[in-house]
């Protein structure tokens, strides 16, 4: 046997109720430095892949109260295991078998009586392969939220959906390009690091998707991929406490920055666009005038349009600053966002 190594590394769930056979696979894994735990029936592994999350599971077939043919298609059926690799420990070789385990989700099989190299050889494959697997979604869930990284992941080809009512948000360093003229490269790419970072961690914590980022301009939206009736109340938030997330980012950095932020509800079209550099994107005139809030607004203020007061009526304070040219819409009513209102909610 090899010694063991960080690439085997990993919790495993043996399914068996030989006692013989849970010994020796035991024995084998845990040399290999595989951390083990046992079940020994379908019934009791679906009661212990919840306590201790296993990362690969070895699959009797016959055994008492519930077989592993069952025990495999309910592990499949719950969203957070349908990933999960399961390989197959069977005597049962004939091709309707396999292919019956093949059909309810398992990664594999190896046949019984097993040979210990096979089955490390096979258990090393599928650890590696669903490493890679759980790396490349994350990877994917740093462009494109959840919900669409699971369809695409899927296989759906074409993701464009209209959602009726959404808010999204533009913010911009205000005097950027004077700025950013007198500093050398590697200190502006870090100053706007640190400074979207801590925008990511807000949205992050508010349930808000980041759209993109294109030069010094941050773009997030509440609403989509999936619905919420508080959209406009959670960015309008999350504006507010950007605001004080730059004044912060002032005092740790001894700098003098400002962002102007723009918000705006209404209808959007979402999808993916771009098969290999691809990315999850808005469109539509409710995006338009949100930059529009963003463009026209002043500096440490957050700009409304009027179907973002109306929709955060009673929640918050506004002072109105009047009529403001907006490219492509001619003069719009807008309001700047003050804060949280004193009064009865």
């Amino acid at each position: 046997m090899s010694t063991p190594t960080a690439a085997t590394s990993g919790r495993i769930l043996i399914v068996e109720d030989t006692p013989a056979n849970i010994q020796t696979l035991s024995a084998i894994l845990k040399e290999q430095g595989y951390q083990i735990s046992v079940a020994t029936n379908g019934r009791k592994a679906l009661q212990v892949i919840e306590r201790i999350r296993p990362d690969l599971v070895l699959m009797d077939v016959i055994m008492p109260e519930m077989d592993g043919y069952e025990a495999c298609r309910q592990i499949k059926a719950w969203p957070q295991w349908r990933d999960l690799p399961i390989i197959f420990l069977t005597a049962k070789t004939d091709t309707a078998d396999i292919v019956k385990g093949f059909e309810l989700g398992a990664v594999d099989y190896v046949s019984k009586p097993f040979n210990a190299h096979e089955l490390l050889a096979r258990v090393r494959t599928h650890l590696t392969i669903d490493r890679l697997n759980k790396e490349n979604m994350r990877l994917l869930l740093n462009i494109l939220p959840a919900p669409i990284a699971d369809r695409l992941k899927r296989g759906t080809s074409i993701i464009a959906e209209r959602h009726d009512s959404v808010s999204v948000l533009f913010a911009d360093i205000a005097g950027f390009t004077s700025l950013s003229g007198g500093m050398p490269p590697e200190p502006l790419v870090e100053m706007l690091n640190d400074l979207f970072t801590r925008f990511d961690d807000l949205a992050r914590r508010h349930g808000v998707e980041k759209i993109k980022t294109i030069g010094d301009c941050y773009m997030a939206v509440c609403g989509v991929p999936e619905a919420r009736p508080d959209h406009a109340v959670v960015l309008a938030t999350m504006a507010l406490e950007m605001l004080n997330g730059v004044h912060e980012f002032n005092q740790a950095r001894n700098t003098a920055i400002e962002i102007r932020i723009g918000l705006n509800t209404g209808p959007v079209v979402a999808g993916v666009i771009g098969r290999s550099k691809f990315i999850y994107d808005l469109w539509g005139d409710t995006v338009n005038t949100a930059s529009r809030m963003e463009s026209s607004g002043v500096p440490g203020r957050i700009q409304v349009t009027d179907a973002t007061r109306q929709a955060l009526a009673g929640r918050f304070e506004f002072e109105a600053r009047g009529e403001v040219e907006v490219k492509g819409k001619g003069r719009l009513r807008t309001w700047f966002l003050l804060g949280l209102s004193a009064g009865p909610r």
